[in-house]
């Protein structure tokens, strides 16, 4: 697990989650300048940090709480199984590409632990930010009642039943995932004691 005191391990998992949520908030996009490096940048940590205890474990053991690089198992984990639920995420419900590669590069320098509850911090946020951008654009009544009607249809027909064109466009709002993984670092990384 990445500990709090690991700077430049924590300090470029800001950094390039930052720099992606400022693109996604102004842009819509997510840009692969931004998580490409950041996901070599997880794993060069952490083969540097596996070569650095190989040669001088005396030395690495001083360092690493100041560095915070990963084990080479834990770097790769994150990185895989961050991306591989939300490549689930991205066949099933068609959210960007570039959400993908964020919380894989996130899990590629949090680690597995780490990029598994920053995920699901993100998930929580994204959810909360949609419901508060549905209940504005729609109105909490009308977002009440066309779920109800959903609920019914699902009870009465035992099928799900889509909403008219018109209520899809309307509820098709991009979500910015971005900001929510900001918020989701800082819910995981800082002690709240």
């Amino acid at each position: 697990m990445l500990p709090i005191d690991a700077v430049i391990a924590t300090l470029l998992l800001f950094g390039f989650v930052a720099v992606a949520a400022w693109t996604d908030a102004a842009r819509h996009r997510i840009y692969n300048w931004t998580t490409y490096p950041g996901i070599i940048a997880g794993l060069v940590l952490a083969v540097a940090g596996w070569l650095f205890e190989w040669a001088a474990p005396t030395t690495a053991s001083a360092w690493q709480p100041i560095v915070g690089w990963l084990t080479v198992g834990d770097a790769l984990a994150g990185l895989f199984v961050c991306g591989g639920i939300m490549l689930i995420f991205f066949v099933m419900f068609g959210n960007g590409g570039g959400d993908v590669k964020l919380l894989a590069m996130i899990g590629a320098l949090a680690g597995l632990s780490r990029g598994l509850e920053v995920l699901l911090w993100t998930f929580i946020f994204g959810a909360c930010l949609g419901l508060i951008l549905l209940i504005w654009k729609l109105g909490a009544v009308a977002l009440l009642r066309l779920g109800w009607q959903l609920f019914l249809g699902v009870i009465s027909l035992g099928i799900w039943l889509r909403p008219p064109q018109e209520e899809r466009q309307i509820l098709a709002w991009p979500l910015f995932l971005g900001p929510c993984a900001v918020l989701a670092l800082i819910a995981t990384f800082v002690p709240w004691r």
